[in-house]
């Protein structure tokens, strides 16, 4: 009984020291997937951030382009002009399938739209480009221009934030549904005064997504909104539009040391609103009970 006793401790001993060298290797696997992700991400932040920094200038804001060398204005302007335009349409759109799908999206036709917005997600952007090169730009005659990019990005976001949109309409309490009608609220006050008020923060969120996706994006926009070197003139059709990440994916191409600095400013400040747009993100959400 003594010999049985005594040797409980050494096979305790030895599974415990299995469980630390497990522990070791799981803490060192974990350690070294991060150095992977990390490690190239900070190599990338640090290299626009110092390259690009270095190239900003008040000439880089109020001049545009000239062939591969210049300031950055008409991409700015045109950048903003895409991004918001495309909020303008996909807004109403996406926040409207959102509060369908959300409140009245039990039946077949709901559950067809969840299907298609889900496909939709997953086609790639530069397939949404093309079909807009041939129904708007070649189709309705359109050619390059700005209503051509925006409706092409509005398309490629308003899945995200119809989906974003019901998600969080589904967080809302049923007893704020049910207190509204039982005052005599009619459906659509319901849905919109208050279900919708209660998830504003989350549906905000949506847009801000929606936004930064949009800001991002250059395949789409290489189909539909082309290049400009000038200033956009207000024209919506048969004018092309100058953008940031046209400069990022072109001029980082050229022989030149001037069109590079071009390239990674251009690529500093779509970080930069990028971030902005993540920070408002996570400011909405702290607010979102």
């Amino acid at each position: 009984m003594s010999a049985m006793h005594d040797a409980a401790p050494a096979r305790l001993t030895t599974l415990e020291r299995r469980r630390y060298a497990t522990n070791i290797v799981g803490w060192g696997l974990c350690t070294l997937a991060f150095l992977l992700i990390a490690v190239p991400l900070l190599d990338l932040v640090l290299t626009v951030t110092l390259k690009g920094a270095s190239a900003f200038s008040i000439e880089l804001f109020t001049t545009s382009t000239n062939g591969v060398t210049g300031g950055l204005q008409n991409a700015i302007i045109g950048t903003l002009v895409l991004s918001l335009g495309s909020l303008l349409i996909a807004t109403p759109i996406g926040i409207g399938a959102g509060i369908y799908l959300s409140e009245y999206g039990s039946n077949h036709l709901a559950a067809t739209v969840r299907f298609l917005a889900d496909t939709l997600t997953g086609t790639p952007s530069i397939v949404l480009g093309y079909f807009s090169y041939i129904t708007m730009v070649i189709g309705l005659g359109w050619k390059f221009s700005a209503l051509a990019g925006a409706i092409t990005l509005a398309i490629m976001v308003v899945p995200y934030l119809a989906r974003i949109t019901e998600l969080s309409l589904r967080r809302v309490p049923t007893s704020m549904r049910e207190a509204a009608y039982a005052l005599g609220a009619r459906d659509h006050t319901v849905a919109s005064r208050i279900v919708l008020a209660a998830a504003a923060p989350g549906v905000i969120t949506g847009v801000l997504l929606s936004l930064a996706i949009s800001v991002g994006e250059t395949a789409p926009l290489i189909y539909t909104a082309g290049w400009s070197n000038y200033l956009w003139t207000g024209k919506l059709t048969n004018e092309p539009i100058g953008y940031l990440t046209y400069v990022i994916w072109t001029f980082i191409n050229e022989p030149n040391p001037e069109s590079h600095a071009l390239a990674f400013a251009a690529a500093l400040l779509v970080m930069l609103v990028v971030l902005a747009i993540n920070i408002g993100v996570r400011m909405v959400m702290r607010r979102d009970p």
